[in-house]
């Protein structure tokens, strides 16, 4: 009679009327209560139904009597899934496997339900075991072969979202070999080796994904990224400018267009695209506002900028903050032993930043602290790289770890205050910050404004070093960092490599002529500073002007408006780049620098100062616009802070009309140097130091 009702079941089972076969199932249950087979098709019709508890109970009733029977084990698993228990689903399917371990059915849903549980490594390595298993089967091959690529990618998008980047590297390359048409994974692919530093290699894999999917404005616009980093301006443009055209509302992209329209001088509609990017910072927290371009953006506030820089945390350190109590890294608290300092930079190499730092670096007292350097940029060899390595206690090259590994490194070390000197610039790594793997960390030289926080027991970092000009404690309250003053925000290295003196014609520049001199980057001219610069010009007849000549197509547009207001282009002189002991030496032939607003000259200024050519500049009301006034108030040369456009261009002309006003500023310059704390880089050394020590005893206190 069971046996009937059994077989009858299964008919109208397969004829799709599962009420009459749950009712038959039913019967037969009734008179056999442990018919294994019975209980287990009932259990999948209910589920066929949707009636999941029912389903889940059934099969439990045939395991009870048939424990290790695969197919209810694996029917059990799937059950389960369906109503949310994965773990226990997992729990079934794994033993299913240990009965059968070449069932690929099971490994198949084991590998699914590892997709759903995150376990991405585990999926993929499932999928591997699948598709040697299906090689002689083409239609289940391919199925498998998606499911590993897709496994591989999420595996990848998950490395790259906690900064190991090398591990999500791998993983795109690996699920191409799988599925070389998804666009998506070249996408990605090439993010991870930007990341890496492999910028050619991106662009090539972003054109990849482009001719893959050409409609796809994230992709012209990272492609635009790489191209600006390989240098290639014009280019970068017209991918930011494509990317806008697929899609007008990628924030990203329309910031990184005006900032590359800065660097080549392009100001056409510049202050109407500005205005609309204020907006986004104030009304829309997750457009992708890069705070490093916002700061070179004219008019933007304090208020501003730290609205930007907190948005840009937010959007970007989630998965990187939620990690802290994760890893819930032992910090030290102890007075008893050398303070750790550790410096993490991106610019160990050729590179201004060392021009500013390697000698305080070196000076450092041992007897009270130890310096470890933590580098995660481009090993470039240099005599430079070579000095700075020397001048450390400990080097350490962590461009090969995640950001969880460098901070786990970071931690290992016992570093006490570990400072960032990068902070939001092009290659910033300051998600390694966000982990929180030393007990006070610190902001300094690299980003010229706050690094803001997404709460404030959750801040990236704890202060900023700085200085009273720079930043008044009546600014306070624009930073999310506490506020911690040095003399002077900027050390130098008096060791700077200088070359012998060049000739005048070998700078181009005429004989008996003032010369006027900014050495800054294009992108720091604006058109208010560049008419300034003009009407400067136009009232001095026998002067020029010496520019940084920092790409042709900024070049050719200065040229153009200079010509456009009677400038002849002979009187614009543009020094090509050389090394930077060339450049320091060619500076002989300066007479007056002019600086830049809103974002001032600041290597750029010491090397002029360094140099003994005066540093007109004008005080302006943000981080970035007020460092050439601290520098100058450094050598007792306030005068030389204007307060207004108006007086910076009546100053500029008295100094080209007048040289015995330019003299007795520069004898000043000259005579002030000697002692100032700008350059005065022991003095400098011990002020920062008091700094790291009170800080060190203020927060450490029981």
């Amino acid at each position: 009679m069971s046996q009937t009702l059994y077989t009858a079941a299964i008919d109208y089972y397969q004829a799709g009327q599962l009420d009459k076969a749950a009712s038959h199932l039913q019967q037969c249950l009734q008179s056999n209560p442990k018919h294994a087979d019975s209980l287990h098709l009932l259990g999948i019709v209910y589920y066929q139904s949707n009636q999941l508890v029912k389903a889940v109970a059934s099969i439990k009733q045939a395991l009870v009597i048939e424990p290790r029977n695969i197919n209810f084990l694996n029917n059990y698993g799937l059950t389960l899934k369906a109503n949310g228990a994965l773990e226990d689903a997992l729990t079934a399917y794994q033993q299913a496997l240990l009965l059968s371990p070449k069932d690929l059915d099971v490994q198949l849903n084991i590998a699914n339900l590892m997709m759903e549980l995150r376990r991405f490594e585990e999926a993929a390595g499932y999928y591997r075991r699948l598709l040697r298993a299906y090689k002689p089967y083409q239609t289940e091959h391919q199925q498998i072969r998606d499911a590993l690529s897709h496994a591989l990618s999420q595996l990848g998008n998950q490395a790259a979202s906690l900064g190991n980047h090398r591990q999500a590297e791998a993983s795109f390359a690996e699920a191409i070999q799988f599925n070389d048409q998804d666009s998506n994974l070249f996408y990605n692919l090439a993010n991870a080796e930007r990341e890496l530093g492999k910028t050619k290699q991106a662009a090539q894999h972003f054109e990849t994904a482009i001719k893959l999917n050409p409609t796809d404005a994230d992709t012209h616009n990272n492609l635009g990224n790489v191209q600006r980093e390989l240098g290639l301006l014009d280019k970068a443009i017209v991918s930011y400018e494509h990317a806008l055209v697929l899609n007008p509302n990628l924030h990203h992209a329309k910031v990184h267009l005006i900032h590359q329209k800065q660097h080549t001088c392009d100001w056409a509609g510049l202050t109407a695209e500005i205005q609309s990017v204020k907006a986004w910072v104030k009304a829309n927290p997750t457009a992708q506002v890069s705070p490093f371009a916002f700061l070179a953006m004219p008019n933007t506030t304090p208020q501003e900028q730290l609205a930007c820089a907190n948005n840009w945390i937010e959007n970007r350190f989630k998965p990187l903050i939620a990690m802290q109590a994760t890893l819930a890294f032992e910090q030290s608290q102890t007075t008893t032993k050398k303070l750790k300092i550790g410096y993490l930079s991106a610019d160990f190499r050729l590179h201004p930043l060392a021009f500013l730092i390697t000698e305080l670096i070196e000076l450092h007292d041992r007897s009270a602290f130890e310096v470890i350097g933590y580098s995660f940029g481009t090993h470039d060899h240099s005599k430079e790289r070579n000095r700075l390595e020397k001048a450390f206690d400990q080097f350490n090259d962590i461009r090969q770890l995640s950001e969880i590994d460098a901070a786990k490194k970071i931690n290992a070390d016992g570093i006490d205050i570990l400072v960032d000197l990068t902070g939001f610039t092009q290659t910033s790594r300051s998600g390694i910050m966000a982990l929180r793997p030393a007990t006070i960390h610190m902001s300094w030289l690299g980003f010229a404004g706050t690094m803001g926080y997404t709460a404030k027991e959750k801040s990236l970092f704890d202060y900023l070093l700085t200085d009273a000009y720079i930043t008044p404690a009546t600014e306070a309250e624009h930073y999310a960092e506490k506020l911690a003053y040095l003399p002077c925000y900027q050390p130098n290295d008096r060791k700077r490599p200088i070359s012998k003196r060049p000739a005048r014609a070998a700078c181009h520049l005429p004989e008996g002529a003032f010369v006027f001199c900014s050495f800054n980057q294009s992108f720091k001219i604006t058109p208010e500073i560049f008419s300034a610069w003009l009407r400067i010009l136009k009232a001095t007849p026998n002067s020029v002007l010496w520019l940084l000549a920092c790409n042709a197509t900024a070049t050719k547009n200065l040229i153009s408006i200079a010509a456009a207001q009677d400038i002849m282009p002979e009187r614009i002189i543009f020094a090509p780049r050389v090394a930077i002991a060339d450049h320091l030496a060619r500076h002989c032939h300066a007479d007056l620098f002019l600086d830049t607003q809103p974002y001032n000259a600041h290597t750029t200024c010491s090397d002029a100062l360094w140099m003994d050519v005066p540093v007109l500049t004008i005080e302006g009301n943000t981080f970035a616009s007020r460092v050439a006034g601290s520098l100058l108030k450094a050598v007792d040369l306030a005068e030389l802070i204007m307060p207004s456009m108006e007086a910076y261009e009546a100053k500029a002309i008295a100094y080209a009309s007048n040289p015995d006003l330019l003299d007795e500023t520069t004898d000043k310059l000259i005579t002030n140097k000697a002692d100032s704390i700008l350059f005065n880089t022991p003095a400098f050394t011990a002020a920062l130091e008091a700094v790291y020590q009170q800080i060190w005893d203020s927060e450490t206190k029981v």
